[in-house]
This record gives C-alpha cells, sequence and structure tokens, in this order.
C-alpha cells in the first residue's frame, strides 16, 4: 500500500512579507506583497530518509545550514505570493520523498568488447604507418 504525499506542516514554517523586487509603481513601493519563506529542514518533522534526500540535494534554494529559503513575488497579493511559496516547498518535499531507482552495474558485452579491441588495433595500424620510413 503507497502512502499519500508528504505535505509540510505549516507551523514549521516561517513566513514573512517583504516588499517585492522590479517594476510595478506605487504598489511594490507602498506594499510587503512578496513572501520569504524559510523551513529548516534538520528540525522537522519529516522522515529521516525524505530529510538526508532533501539536503543531499544541490540546490541554490538550500542554505548551508539545511534550511529552504524560498522567495515568492510572482502575484500581487500576499495570500497567493504565500500559497504559491507553499506551494514550491511542498512540490521540492515531494521530489525528495521520491525513492530514487538503485542503479544495476552492467558489463559490456563480449562482441561489444571484441569490436573495441579491433578498433583500437586498425587505430594503431593507421599511426603505425604514420612512422618515418627507416632504410
Amino acid at each position: 500500500m503507497k502512502a499519500g504525499p508528504i505535505a509540510v506542516d505549516e507551523a514549521e514554517v516561517e513566513i514573512t512579507a517583504i516588499r517585492a523586487q522590479g517594476a510595478g509603481g506605487q504598489n511594490v513601493n507602498k506594499v510587503s506583497s512578496a513572501i520569504h519563506l524559510r523551513f529548516d529542514v534538520a528540525a522537522s518533522s519529516l522522515p529521516d530518509e525524505v530529510k538526508a534526500r532533501l539536503l543531499g540535494r544541490a540546490d541554490r534554494r538550500m542554505s548551508d545550514d539545511g534550511v529552504v529559503v524560498i522567495k515568492a513575488q510572482r502575484h500581487r497579493s500576499q495570500e497567493l505570493n504565500r500559497r504559491d511559496a507553499l506551494a514550491r516547498l511542498n512540490e521540492l518535499v515531494a521530489r525528495a520523498a521520491e525513492v530514487p531507482m538503485a542503479r544495476k552495474p552492467t558489463r559490456p558485452t563480449k562482441a561489444s568488447r571484441e569490436r573495441r579491441l579491433e578498433g583500437k588495433s586498425v587505430r594503431g595500424q593507421i599511426k603505425a604507418g604514420r612512422a618515418k620510413v627507416v632504410e
């Protein structure tokens, strides 16, 4: 039986309203509509395997001390940006919750080894033909 998707508890998320960057006129200058979300992975209630995969990810949103930082400023509304930031965090956690397939080591076939050696000998003969002729 497969468990449901892992969702982040909103009590573990620190959300701060900040002013958005870029064009937007007076609205940008006066209203703090962008959202700055911080989520400490190590201190969260996520399963240990998910924490390990999340911390092991090479992601620019992850700080050196294991805190996910997401800045949402796509919308003019603070509430829409808040939902967007939480959705992006949940998507990141859901991707980390997926167990990667284990790699099965394989060996080259006998025919491929023979083709490789044949190619090497042909190449060696070509190079040998370039040598100076000693009389």
